[in-house]
């Protein structure tokens, strides 16, 4: 499990960086302004999974 979020972690960071390479300078279609957020919200979500305390992540105390 750790292992699997460590990896989506690093996918969804080598996926922001593509598309900043790609992000117009004017006009960003509604789509990849989605798709940004999207990855933002999932990248946020598994970064405060892994640094949340074991205990709030229901590990045995």
């Amino acid at each position: 499990m750790e292992r699997e979020r460590e990896q989506r972690i690093a996918e969804i960071r080598k996926e922001l960086e593509e598309l900043r390479r790609r992000w117009p300078k004017h006009s960003v279609p509604p789509a990849l302004h989605q798709q940004w957020e999207e990855l933002e919200e999932e990248l946020e979500r598994l970064l405060d999974e892994r640094d949340a305390p074991a205990t709030e992540r229901g590990a045995p105390q």
